[in-house]
């Protein structure tokens, strides 16, 4: 159980994630991503009367769904079944820059300052929920996919798209951590 209970290198567990574009590619074509469950989650419903969401889901999609729900089960699982107090390793400049805008708690995946019950009931908790909620969908739909798939299958395809996508990301990122939160949290 040791090999869960440790972080794993990024050379191995960047082999294993890389090793599943080809894996899905024999599979027969797949392609890696979760922004479109939810696409497929609405078709499921009989009777509908939305266009986007006529189509057929099980051949599209249908693997995808299994994909998520092992998300969701293997997140509770990790929860359920391992200590939450294991300490993330990040560097001493991160610690100190997210210490000067009031996140000091660095035990568990996520800080507890920002990510909690409480917090989503104060005046920024909300901001962050709803703004950000709204501006995810609305740009993953609008890119055409999430981070994962355009940074793993996109990028692996070589696909232009995807390459001006996960530049808009990973800057959209920067101005989110250096802008954005210090002026929310600040």
């Amino acid at each position: 159980m040791i090999i869960f209970k440790t972080p794993w290198p990024w050379y191995f567990s960047g082999v294993i994630i890389g090793l599943f574009v080809p894996l899905l590619f024999f599979l027969g074509g797949k392609t890696f991503g979760i922004s479109a469950s939810l696409r497929h989650i609405c078709a499921l419903f009989p009777n509908q009367k939305i266009k986007h969401f006529i189509y057929n889901w099980k051949q599209e999609g249908g693997w995808n769904l299994y994909f998520v729900a092992g998300i969701v089960i293997g997140a509770w699982l990790a929860n359920f079944l391992f200590d939450s107090e294991v300490v993330i390793q990040i560097s001493e400049k991160t610690k100190q820059s997210l210490s000067a805008i009031g996140i000091t708690d660095f035990k568990g995946l996520v800080p507890a300052e920002i990510f909690n019950w409480s917090y989503l009931r104060t005046i920024p908790g909300v901001i962050q929920l709803a703004i950000g909620g709204l501006l995810i969908g609305f740009g993953t739909r609008y890119a055409g996919g999430c981070t994962s798939g355009h940074a793993i299958s996109g990028l692996s395809n070589l696909q232009l798209t995807s390459l001006i996508a996960v530049i808009g990301f990973f800057s959209g990122g920067l101005v989110a951590t250096h802008l954005l939160l210090p002026l929310i949290l600040g």
